[in-house]
């Protein structure tokens, strides 16, 4: 079951909000996601500056929501996830992606959130010059492998104060988000 692509529209020679040049393509596109609905997907490219924003958006209004999935088989991999740019994921011990400037919003599977977490640690791995943080880098890289073939357990958390978000399986435990109201 994949997505249905309904609608999609191209905007050329839009202005880049980084460079300004008038080089940025935006790329609306509405698509239907079995057991979630219809979202748009958006993208911002700039061929000048290599700009490159994406998110996703329900059609209609959701609340906020906390997804919990329990991560126990190759088969888990598969399991559709729905992130918008202002979702929290959560993989305890392992990593937390957090909602920022620069984050992005896509629609995947828990394999490719495993994956982009497994691209962060071994980039962080490169960097590293201390021994005992390669080490770790290392043991969480083994840890991430060992999920994804099933050996290992691990919970994946998704919040999301937009409702955006989702994770699209009868094992995954969906629940109201509590947001903590902004102080004045």
């Amino acid at each position: 079951m994949g997505e249905e692509k309904l609608k999609e529209e191209d905007f050329e020679y839009q202005p880049c909000p980084l460079c300004n040049q008038k080089t940025l393509i935006l790329t609306e596109r509405e698509t239907e996601v079995p057991y979630f609905g219809k979202v748009y997907l958006f993208s911002m490219t700039c061929n000048n500056c290599k700009y490159h924003k994406a998110d996703v958006e329900a059609t209609e209004q959701k609340e906020p929501v906390k997804y919990e999935f329990e991560i126990s088989s190759e088969e888990d991999m598969k399991v559709r996830v729905v992130k918008s740019s202002e979702a929290t994921v959560k993989l305890p011990h392992i990593a937390t992606i957090t909602p920022g400037p620069a984050s992005q919003g896509y629609v995947t599977n828990i394999e490719g959130i495993l994956s982009r977490v497994k691209y962060q640690v071994e980039a962080a791995k490169e960097m590293e010059e201390d021994e005992e943080d390669k080490k770790k880098a290392k043991n969480l890289l083994k840890k991430i492998t060992r999920i994804t073939w099933g050996q290992e357990k691990q919970k994946l958390i998704i919040e999301d104060s937009s409702g955006n978000s989702a994770i699209i399986s009868d094992k995954a435990i969906k629940s109201p988000l509590k947001v903590k109201a902004l102080e004045r």
